[in-house]
C-alpha cells in the first residue's frame, strides 16, 4: 500500500479529514488537481456547531485570532428575517468571520504539522477496488501514475469526480431562475453610521445579513482588514457577457429601489466580480461504494444561504475520520464505518430542506411578503427561534438514544477539573468522563484508547464522548443498569479491551 487513505480534493473538507486521520494514526495522502491554493473568494465564514468542533481541536484560536472559547452571536438571519439569539437560554449559533482561504491555509498548516501528505497538480483519472483496497490512476507533473491504498474519500467538490466514477447517484432540483451577483465595492462613508449602512429612501442595513425587498435580495459586507463587497440577487435573465461593475452598481439600484452609489474600493486585496446563475440542491444517494466514500460538497450541495456549508462538510470530516481509522486499523466494531451515512446523510437531507425553505422565503411576490409576515409572527416567540436556531446550527442533531437525554447529542461544555471538555478533546481520542462521587465507573475495563478522566464536580455525571463530539453513554448515578450501559455502548463504538485508567 502506498498510502493508508487516499483523499481527492485539498478544499477544506479534505484537509480536515486528513487531520482526523493523523490524529488517529492513519497515513493520508491528499491529492488535488490545482497546483496551489486557490485565491478566489468563496465563502466568508462558519456559522454553527462547527465553530465549536473546531475549538475542540485547538483551531479556534488561530483561525479567529483571539484567545478563549468562542461565544454565540446575539443574533442572525433565517430567510432574511432577523433572529433574536439573545433572548434564548441556549443559545448554539457561532460565528466565525474569516475567509476560505485562511481556512484552507490553517487547516493544511495543520495538516502537516501532524504528517499528512498534500500532492498539488495531481488530477484523479480512474480507480478500481477489490476486497483489498483501491488502486487510484492518476495524472501528475511527471506524467500518469497510479497509488494503491486501503480506502479512497471523494472530497472533489459538487463536481465530484470521485462520486461520478462510483457510478452514485446525485438527484435533487436545478434552479435556473436566480442571478447572484457579487463584487468588491465601497459604499459612501457618509451612509455609514454606528456600524450601519443607512440609505436614503431605503432605510438601514445591518452588514453581512441578507436583505430580502419586493425585487430581490442586498447584502453590505465590510470586511475588516479586506475590501468591502456588495452582493444582491434578483431573478431575471442576465446578459451573456463578462460582468461589469456598472452590472453589480445597477443590480444593487434595482434591488433596493434607489439609488446607492457604489466606488471601486481602494487598497490591496483580491477583487471579486462574480456572477452565477441558478443552484443546485442535490444528495447523494449514498455516501459510501464498497471502499469509496464522499464527504462535503460531493456527498451534498445546497444553496448558500445561511452559510450552512462548512458546518455541514466539516463535521462529516470529523465524523467519518475516527471510524474510518478504527476500520483501517482493525478495531472497528461490524458496521462502524457504515454509521457514517447512517448518521450523516439525514443531517445533509435536512440542510437541503432548511436552505429550500430559505429560499422559498426570499423569493418576490406580494405572496412571500404576506408568508414572511407571517413567519415574522411566529419568530417573536423564543420557543420558534430557538428551534430555528438548533436547526440552522446543527444543535438539534440527534444520531442514537438512550436512556439519558444527552445520548446522541453533542457534548456540553464541561468544565472538567480546572480545564474546558474542548481542552480535552485536542487529540480526538475517545473519552470517558467521570465525573461521579468514588468515580464510580472509571474502573471500567475500555478500550486502549479510550481515556478515562476523573475529577470532582458540583453536578456528578459520567459521559462517554466519541471523538467527534458527541455522547455515546451517559449517567448521573452508579447501578447496575449504568454500568451495563457503559459496556455496551464501549462494545459498541470501541471494541472493548482493558485498559488501565488515567486521573487527572
Amino acid at each position: 500500500m502506498d498510502a493508508e487513505v487516499i483523499i481527492a480534493g485539498a478544499g477544506p473538507n479534505g484537509l480536515m479529514l486528513a487531520i482526523e486521520l493523523r490524529l488517529a494514526g492513519v497515513q493520508p495522502i491528499v491529492l488535488e488537481k490545482l497546483p496551489e491554493r486557490s485565491t478566489v473568494p468563496r465563502a466568508n465564514g462558519l456559522v454553527g456547531q462547527v465553530v465549536r468542533m473546531l475549538d475542540r481541536r485547538g483551531l479556534f484560536e488561530r483561525l479567529s485570532g483571539t484567545t478563549g472559547a468562542p461565544q454565540p452571536a446575539p443574533g442572525f438571519v433565517f430567510g432574511a428575517m432577523p433572529l433574536q439569539l439573545d433572548v434564548l437560554e441556549e443559545n448554539p449559533v457561532y460565528l466565525l468571520q474569516v475567509p476560505q482561504v485562511r481556512i484552507e491555509e490553517v487547516l493544511q498548516e495543520r495538516a502537516l504539522e501532524l504528517g499528512a501528505e498534500i500532492r498539488r497538480g495531481h488530477e484523479l483519472l480512474g480507480f478500481t477496488q477489490d476486497a483489498d483496497g483501491v488502486t487510484v490512476s492518476l495524472s501528475g507533473p511527471d506524467g500518469e501514475y497510479q497509488l494503491r491504498a486501503g480506502y479512497l474519500v471523494g472530497a472533489d467538490g459538487g463536481r465530484s469526480v470521485t462520486r461520478k466514477l462510483a457510478g452514485i447517484d446525485f438527484p435533487g432540483v436545478t434552479n435556473d431562475t436566480m442571478v447572484s451577483r457579487t463584487g468588491s465595492a465601497a459604499v459612501p462613508p457618509e451612509y455609514v453610521q454606528d456600524g450601519l449602512l443607512k440609505i436614503p429612501g431605503y432605510g438601514v442595513v445591518p452588514p453581512f445579513l441578507h436583505q430580502r425587498t419586493a425585487r430581490g435580495l442586498f447584502v453590505w459586507a465590510p470586511f475588516p482588514g479586506r475590501l468591502p463587497a456588495i452582493s444582491t440577487g434578483e431573478w431575471d435573465v442576465p446578459p451573456d457577457v463578462e460582468m461589469t461593475f456598472e452590472e453589480l452598481q445597477e443590480s444593487a439600484d434595482r434591488v433596493l429601489g434607489v439609488h446607492l452609489p457604489l466606488a471601486e474600493p481602494t487598497g490591496d486585496g483580491v477583487r471579486q466580480m462574480r456572477r452565477v446563475v441558478g443552484g443546485n440542491s442535490r444528495l447523494a444517494s449514498r455516501f459510501r461504494s464498497g471502499r469509496v466514500l464522499l464527504v462535503g460538497d460531493a456527498a451534498h450541495v445546497h444553496s448558500a444561504i445561511g452559510g450552512p456549508g462548512l458546518n455541514l462538510g466539516l463535521q462529516d470530516a470529523v465524523n467519518l475520520g475516527w471510524k474510518l481509522a478504527a476500520e483501517v486499523q482493525g478495531r472497528a466494531p461490524a458496521g462502524l464505518l457504515d454509521t457514517y451515512e447512517s448518521e450523516r446523510r439525514p443531517v445533509g437531507q435536512r440542510v437541503v430542506m432548511q436552505t429550500q425553505a430559505q429560499s422559498a422565503l426570499i423569493a418576490p411576490g406580494n405572496e412571500v411578503t404576506a408568508l414572511r409576515e407571517l413567519f415574522g409572527e411566529f419568530l417573536s416567540d423564543a420557543q420558534n427561534v430557538q428551534r430555528i436556531a438548533d436547526l440552522i446550527s446543527g444543535a438539534d442533531i440527534k444520531y442514537s438514544t438512550g436512556q439519558h437525554p444527552l445520548v446522541g447529542r453533542w457534548a456540553p461544555d464541561l468544565m472538567v477539573g480546572s480545564q474546558r471538555l474542548a481542552e480535552l478533546t485536542r487529540t480526538a481520542q475517545p473519552l470517558l468522563i467521570d465525573l461521579t462521587p468514588g468515580a464510580a465507573f472509571a474502573g471500567t475495563a475500555v478500550p486502549d484508547r479510550v481515556e478515562v478522566i476523573t475529577a470532582q464536580a458540583e453536578a456528578p455525571i459520567a459521559l462517554l464522548i466519541r471523538p467527534d463530539g458527541y455522547v455515546a453513554w451517559a449517567a448521573e448515578q452508579d447501578g447496575v443498569a449504568e454500568q451495563d450501559g457503559l459496556r455496551d455502548a464501549l462494545a459498541q463504538w470501541f471494541q472493548a479491551r482493558p485498559l488501565t485508567s488515567a486521573t487527572r
